[in-house]
């Protein structure tokens, strides 16, 4: 909790003790409550003083602030949008729309938001910060720096502003520069999620500087952070790799994979001509894949949207049991009802931006394998496009990146952790196109960025896409769709070999081999 919170909520506390009905003193000390760790009673005091007070900017301004951490995005801008419509001029209510925004990937609406608090209140450092925490994002170096300076001028120990500011000097050359900038203001701050960021922003320094210690050091404060702040979200469920393990242990019982001729043609009007599903493990190159296909014409793409949200939670809710039987009532549907599914797919995939007439969809979730139960039987002609990245930079990667908190995403706080979610999901991905009736092409990441048209040529191929020069535009097209996944920064610049980056932290892999071991044979790569 911010020191300025927890004055704020201690007063507010005082002033219901003693007998105040406040709607700001309520939404003060129901943020704080929930700060302290206290949800419950936290979203108990949030609720009424929006009750109290449904048509106050700063009310609804707060409880916006406690739907963004819960993740409840949408209704979040929604708080923010109804307190703009109330006080247009009102310079929380659009930073608080910057966050949300950013927080689901939406970079240039979230920069939109942030300028316009800044030019509200041209003393917000924080909105200063967040134009510039973008502008960095979206490699305008020039921005970031300039609003990062903006914001330090005003509050010198802003860690949004400091983490821009290392970012754009890193990406202009010059990561001295912007290690004098980061390093003292990471060991002076306290924990946190902004720490968790200026955190990871030291790591990206001290690996460029060819100080892998030090880097490992600042990956493992930014994570340890990042579980720190989340851990309350999480608490008492049973993770993600526990909902791999169950969907895989279903998959390998009878009663959950009906044969091809259980499969129901879509016939949905409202579809794309040609589907094609893109999976295989976060940092693996799917948004690379994405953005090539993306740039052929006729081609549609989404990336890691909930397409299969009303089956998720028809089917795919609950413990390891309940999973089973619910994967076993799928596949006991009759027709009408996975058509019913079918329909409830595309409406989901409309309302993330996608044309009904698209004459190709690409739904791209690297960890969609999770979903193909559902692909299997509801879309028996799509095709699976499986992308395979060496798994020693795979789960390096994913550790040192800084990810949007979800179950999955909270796996990746240490190696260890992150290979065993690896190793579940490489298991259930083998399990399930062994079992199940789907056509899928294995896509290496390394020969794609080594001999680029050949491995094209191929993928699109398999995926009945003709080729053409435009695949060499992926870049131009991710710049001008905008990337929310973390790969927006290489997929902007072009072809990038991103291989063998685990070798300068081989020490600290020694521990996690043997749960790695298998799959780097199994997928032939150079065990050394």
């Amino acid at each position: 909790m911010t020191i300025s919170l927890s004055l704020a909520a201690q007063d507010a506390e005082r002033a219901l003790a003693a007998g105040s009905t406040d709607p700001y003193d309520l939404l003060v000390a129901g943020l704080g409550r929930v700060d302290a760790g206290d949800e419950a009673g936290g979203d108990a005091l949030l609720d009424r003083a929006h009750l109290a007070a449904p048509g106050d900017p700063g009310i609804l301004t707060g409880v916006a602030i406690r739907r963004r951490q819960q993740g409840r995005l949408s209704e979040a801008v929604r708080l923010c949008d109804a307190a703009i419509a109330i006080a247009p001029d009102y310079p929380d209510a659009w930073l608080e729309r910057g966050a949300i925004l950013a927080a689901g990937g939406s970079s240039t609406a979230a920069r939109d938001s942030f300028a316009r608090a800044a030019a509200l209140a041209p003393g917000n450092a924080a909105a200063h910060a967040g134009v510039a925490s973008q502008a960095a994002r979206d490699g305008d170096t020039a921005s970031a720096i300039e609003a990062a300076n903006r914001a330090l001028a005003l509050d010198p120990a802003n860690l949004v502003a400091v983490s821009a500011l290392g970012s754009a000097l890193l990406e202009t050359g010059d990561p001295a520069g912007a290690l004098a900038a980061v390093q003292p203001v990471v060991e002076t701050a306290q924990t946190g999620q902004q720490r968790s960021v200026a955190a990871n922003t030291l790591g990206r320094i001290f690996e460029k500087l060819g100080r892998p210690d030090e880097a490992y050091r600042a990956f493992s404060l930014s994570k340890a952070d990042f579980a720190a702040v989340n851990a309350p979200q999480d608490a008492g469920m049973p993770g993600h790799t526990a909902f791999v393990e169950a969907i895989s242990g279903a998959l390998a019982t009878d009663g959950v994979t009906p044969p091809a001729a259980a499969a129901v043609p879509d016939r949905t009007p409202a579809r794309a001509g040609r589907h094609l599903f893109l999976i295989g493990y976060p940092r693996s190159g799917t948004t690379l894949v994405e953005n090539i296909l993306a740039s052929l014409p006729g081609v549609a793409a989404l990336e890691e949207w909930p397409t299969f949200r009303d089956a998720d939670e028809a089917f795919l809710t609950g413990d390891r049991a309940a999973i089973a039987n619910g994967l076993q009532s799928f596949a006991q549907l009759d027709g009408e009802s996975v058509c019913e599914l079918q329909a409830a797919y595309w409406a989901v995939a409309r309302s993330g931006g996608i044309a009904p007439a698209s004459a190709t969809f690409v739904d791209m979730d690297p960890l969609k394998a999770t979903r193909l139960p559902f692909i299997a039987r509801m879309f028996p002609d799509a095709r699976v496009l499986v992308m395979r990245r060496d798994p020693r930079d795979v789960v390096w990667s994913c550790f040192r990146t800084l990810f949007a908190m979800t179950s999955g995403t909270l796996e990746y706080v240490t190696l260890e952790r992150a290979a065993r979610h690896y190793d579940a999901m490489m298991t259930l991905t083998d399990r399930a196109l062994d079992r199940l009736p789907v056509a899928a092409h294995v896509v290496r990441y390394e020969s794609v960025v080594r001999d680029f048209e050949t491995e094209t040529r191929a993928l699109c191929a398999f995926a009945g896409l003709d080729w053409s020069e435009d695949v060499r535009r992926f870049d131009m097209t991710a710049k001008r769709r905008g990337v929310s996944t973390a790969s927006a920064g290489q997929v902007r610049q072009g072809l990038y070999d991103g291989s063998g980056q685990w070798r300068p932290y081989a020490a600290y892999f020694e521990p996690v081999l043997p749960i790695l071991d298998p799959w780097i044979e199994r997928f032939g790569y150079d065990p050394a």
